[in-house]
């Protein structure tokens, strides 16, 4: 039997070109034609082979071996209790965190939901992302999961681990004195933005400096493409721990919705501790890799940062943009028989309300199929 093929035009840019030419090295297939026929076959039959991501600069995190020095701070065997207070409503506190350290947050009377800010000690602008998480871990982070630093730097900041109840959120932003007068008519009101502005006063940061928050014991969900807050069931000594894998200012507040359901319209006192962790504690946290591209100032084109308020343009600005020029180039690819019916079939299916160009189809599966099969 004569097997013939059939050559196809896809238009890609010099990246996609790249990750193609990548991909057969790592000996994901013999050549650009056969991952294609790969990605049209795994997509066709719905059995995608899951492939390890790309070692690109990735190396492991060395913060673990960091602590484990031999000095008198290092882990042990049990945990070791340095801080402890109840956090009242209305208030918030800024507390220096280390790597290895642990914040757990618990309910006293249930029901009461926080607020939750971090910055890195060595580099305020560092702080929380809630974005970054979100992409990463879905609206709900929990056990298991890390809470990330904003682009560029996009490193690991904390980990949860544990969580009893597994009811926080990282969509909705923290409410505010506008959000209470604008919406409910107060003149006047606990608000978690003005909270966290005074605790985080004590370090010298500012009300501009408070971000989006990790939104601690908050029940959300989404409907019909709309954000909900639920009224929550947490109860005494439910809790959540959160460990640190870089110094970090860790800022909590009891958030000051008393008519919402985010605390069951109802304000109340919440239990904070502070913990060296444990051997156990440390080895519960999951490999932690470091990249190149988690950029620091000192190779920002403007480190500085600026005092002056009112933006004026730069009049010696050139424009000085990565990965230019793109460089969409049209590359001839040969599937054979069996791979073209493959296609065909999955042309038929939705691709041809795409697109006008078969090639453009093409491109689609492919690089869909190497976005699932490389998912993390």
């Amino acid at each position: 039997m004569t097997t013939t093929t059939t050559a196809t035009a896809m238009r890609l840019t010099r990246q996609q070109r790249e990750l193609i030419a990548r991909s057969v090295a790592d000996g994901e297939a013999a050549d650009p034609s056969a991952l294609l026929r790969r990605a049209v076959l795994e997509t066709q039959t719905g059995s995608i082979t899951r492939l390890p991501m790309p070692a690109t600069s990735r190396r492991e995190s060395s913060w673990r071996e960091a602590l484990l020095d031999g000095s008198s701070a290092a882990p042990g065997a049990e945990r070791v209790l340095l801080e402890e207070f109840v956090l009242e409503p209305g208030t918030g506190k800024a507390i220096e965190l280390y790597a290895g350290e642990i914040l757990r947050l618990e309910q006293i009377a249930g029901s009461q939901c926080l607020d939750f800010n971090a910055f890195s000690l060595d580099d305020y602008r560092e702080a929380f992302h809630c974005g970054r998480t979100r992409t990463l871990h879905g609206i709900n982070p929990t056990t298991g999961d890390f809470l990330w630093s904003a682009p560029p730097r996009e490193r690991a900041m904390l980990f949860i681990l544990s969580d009893s109840v597994h009811c926080n959120d990282v969509l909705f932003p923290r409410c505010s004195a506008n959000m209470y007068e604008s919406v409910h008519g107060f003149r006047q009101h606990t608000n978690c933005a003005d909270i966290q502005a005074e605790a985080q006063r004590e370090y010298g940061l500012t009300p501009d400096d408070v971000h989006d928050s990790f939104n601690i014991f908050m029940a959300t969900e989404v409907v019909d493409g709309q954000q909900r807050i639920r009224r929550q069931d947490t109860a005494p000594g439910d809790h959540i721990e959160l460990l640190a894998v870089m110094d970090v200012l860790a800022v909590p507040n009891i958030c000051g919705s008393d008519v919402q359901p985010t605390s069951n319209f109802s304000l109340k006192p919440v239990r904070v501790q502070r913990f060296r962790a444990s051997i156990a504690d440390l080895d519960a946290v999951p490999t932690i890799y470091e990249y190149d591209s988690q950029r620091t100032p000192a190779q920002f084109a403007q480190p500085a940062i600026r005092t002056e308020r009112r933006l004026t343009r730069d009049p010696q600005y050139r424009p000085a943009f990565a990965g230019l020029p793109i460089g969409v180039e049209s590359v001839q690819i040969e599937l054979d028989d069996e791979t073209a019916a493959a296609f065909d079939e999955l042309w038929r299916g939705g691709l041809s309300t795409r697109y006008a160009e078969r090639g453009d189809g093409l491109r689609d599966v492919l690089f869909s199929w190497w976005m699932a099969s490389h998912e993390r």
